[in-house]
């Protein structure tokens, strides 16, 4: 590379799940926050209706997590948990999470993030059958509308279809309705039960559209993997600490999983840390059998850092009571989404099991406009609220420290945004 240095803020940054070619010439750029607050750089205020991406559970600027963040940095910065190695919060923080998990005797195996902790449960899943004999049980099934991150596995795990770009990177994997058990049952028979190794299955659907599963689908589905032997895998990294008002979002279900991917809300964003919660049964011949090693892990799996975040946010969320702040505020917000069914723009709202929320778009409108959802989103952001693009439809998932007033302000925007997308459409007008 020749020529002097680019000057800072030139645009070389890549983003996620973006169309760069607008993106380059648009940007937010995020400069504070407080709470449920946050601010562009130039001073404008916003409701984050969102908790940046499902994460930020405690809300922004919690001075108890930054000064455990700071402390832990002074103490021991950084050191990897491999072979015997350990530290005091990660040793903390896996005994936090084993004994607040619905799942017996559980041992804890960190990540980075979410995406780690699904490719570590599906390798996990494999190996354990490998280690009791049982090496052609490999096939992974999971349900449409799943997101299960955006690695090897869990893009092959994804029920998204748009996300399937490239996959399958991994072989084996059937997918299943999402609200079916006798097709779960019936996907099961036709890979032939002593084949498949596990079924992957988030709470609520979260990226796929905030979809509730049908009352009882998850409790049948478990007592179908468990009667055929299959591993079920709840994917809690969305659904995790206080967003359905438990720990891990799978216990409202009467659902005991043998194993569980948690990320997000286990620190609230302020450090990256995920992990898997497996199960005794599980976990046992990597524990007991001296043969059996789980070759495995990230270099930052366990970071001391990260892992002090992690307990600073579970006392925050203690301390606080926000998980039962979570049941209430799933409520309120159910009924404030549900107040805007009427608007033409929309077909459909979903809301009303844990404290998140989303509305689908008309059909018939988006197949006039296809960027309409963008459209939406951008207008509810001029209202100082910022909502989620999610495929057709718009999301929402503010940090469990919200207000009644602040979910008013929420509605306001929103019902501002569709009113001027859809006056903007009336007029003949796509410059909205």
């Amino acid at each position: 590379m020749t020529g002097q240095p680019r000057a800072v803020g030139a645009d070389a940054l890549w983003h996620p799940f973006a169309p760069m070619q607008r993106v380059r010439h648009r940007k937010l750029t995020i400069s504070r926050a407080d709470d449920v607050w946050v601010w562009d750089s130039t001073g404008r205020k916003y409701l984050d209706a969102t908790a940046g991406l499902w994460y930020c559970n405690v809300g922004h600027g919690r001075h108890e997590i930054i000064d455990a963040v700071t402390n832990q940095l002074r103490k021991l910065d950084c050191y990897q948990i491999f072979n015997d190695i350990a530290n005091e919060p990660a040793l903390e923080l896996a005994h936090a999470i084993s004994s607040r998990a619905p799942v017996d005797n559980a041992k804890v195996f960190f990540t980075s993030g979410g995406s780690d902790a699904i490719d570590t449960a599906a390798k996990l899943a494999r190996a354990y059958f490998t280690a009791r004999g049982r090496p052609e049980r490999t096939v992974l099934l999971h349900r449409t509308h799943s997101y299960h991150g955006t690695h090897g596995h869990g893009t092959a795990l994804a029920g998204i279809p748009a996300n399937r770009v490239g996959a399958p990177f991994v072989g084996d994997v059937e997918q299943v309705p999402n609200d079916d058990v006798g097709a779960l049952e019936e996907a099961i028979l036709a890979a032939g039960p002593d084949r498949v190794a596990a079924f992957f299955a988030e709470p609520v659907l979260g990226a796929g559209g905030v979809v509730a599963p049908p009352d009882g689908f998850l409790r049948a589905a478990a007592e179908v993997c468990h009667r055929h032997g299959i591993l079920f895998v709840a994917d809690s990294v969305i659904c995790g600490f206080g967003r359905l008002g438990n720990w891990f979002g799978i216990e409202r279900f009467g659902v005991r999983p043998d194993m569980i991917t948690f990320a997000k809300g286990v620190t609230s964003g302020y450090q990256p840390l995920g992990g898997v919660v497996v199960g005794d049964d599980v976990a046992a011949p990597f524990w007991e059998e001296p043969n059996h090693i789980f070759r495995h892990g990230q270099t930052y799996a366990g970071h001391p850092v990260a892992c002090a975040a992690g307990l600073a946010n579970i006392e925050v969320l203690e301390s606080r009571e926000l998980l039962a702040q979570s049941l209430r505020l799933e409520i309120q917000l159910a009924e404030r989404l549900r107040s805007l069914a009427d608007h033409p723009l929309l077909a459909e709202v979903r809301a009303g099991v844990g404290f998140l929320g989303a509305l689908q778009l008309a059909p018939e409108r988006l197949a006039g406009q296809p960027e309409l959802v963008r459209l939406v989103v951008d207008a509810i952001r001029e209202e100082g609220v910022l909502a989620r693009l999610m495929g057709e439809g718009i999301g929402f998932s503010p940090p469990l420290t919200a207000t009644d007033d602040q979910l008013d302000q929420l509605t306001d925007a929103v019902c501002a945004g569709l009113d001027h997308v859809q006056t903007a459409f009336s007029h003949g007008s796509h410059n909205v």
